[in-house]
């Protein structure tokens, strides 16, 4: 199945985009338009950075030598390395959330339910698999992992497909069912430590949602 990556969109063909469901990752403070480049710069150069070297060599100093800026700045827009990670986080879950919030069909509203939920997976196994090494260095100890605010609006989302879809049943289970497939570290393990393509994980979810969706 091929996706197109979707980016938000205004309501050009008469579809009222939904409401979001939950916060993003977290309400961010008003600011300046040079501010807010600055701190696109920041998170571009340590994007970068942890894509070549893995975020367990993320440093502030790395961070302030590749955006050429001094270590203060640095500092002083993140705190620390730990808010530098939290901020990664969040500009990616941002652009992610508001593709299947807000985008074109099929991720975003206008397309049947079934179609979103099957671009919805594998939407969502693709920027696991890309952002997993930031994921997994943030992720907390398991019996906390699943209040973490990602995961409850990617469980809000599937339950409300389901809905939609007409799946039947108990759908909040049957959300938290479809969610676990699209846990960072089942997707870490299976192409890690079993060697599964993404490819093979991507028909593995348009199977499921298949079984689950039939009448």
């Amino acid at each position: 199945m091929s996706v197109t990556p979707a980016t938000p969109t205004d309501d050009t063909d008469g579809v009222r985009p939904e409401r979001p469901l939950l916060p993003l990752v977290g309400p961010r403070p008003p600011e300046r338009a040079d501010a807010a480049r600055n701190r696109t710069r920041l998170l571009e150069a340590a994007a970068r950075l942890v894509a070549e070297c893995g975020p367990e060599h993320l440093t502030m100093e790395a961070v302030a030598a590749a955006a050429s800026v001094g270590k203060g700045t640095v500092f002083r827009r993140f705190g620390d390395r730990a808010g530098l990670l939290m901020a990664l986080i969040d500009h990616s879950e941002r652009r992610y959330q508001e593709a299947f919030l807000f985008g074109p069909p099929p991720l975003g509203p206008g397309a049947p339910p079934v179609r979103r939920l099957e671009a919805f997976g594998i939407t969502t196994l693709r920027h696991l698999a890309t952002h997993r090494d930031l994921l997994l260095a943030v992720e907390q100890e398991a019996s906390r992992r699943h209040d973490l605010p990602p995961r409850h609006v990617r469980h809000t989302h599937l339950a409300m497909l389901l809905r939609e879809a007409g799946a039947g049943g108990d759908t909040e289970l049957l959300a938290h069912t479809l969610a676990a497939y699209l846990d960072v570290t089942l997707i870490s393990h299976l192409t890690r430590q079993r060697g599964m393509a993404l490819g093979r994980l991507e028909d593995g979810w348009l199977d499921l949602v298949a079984r689950i969706v039939r009448r």
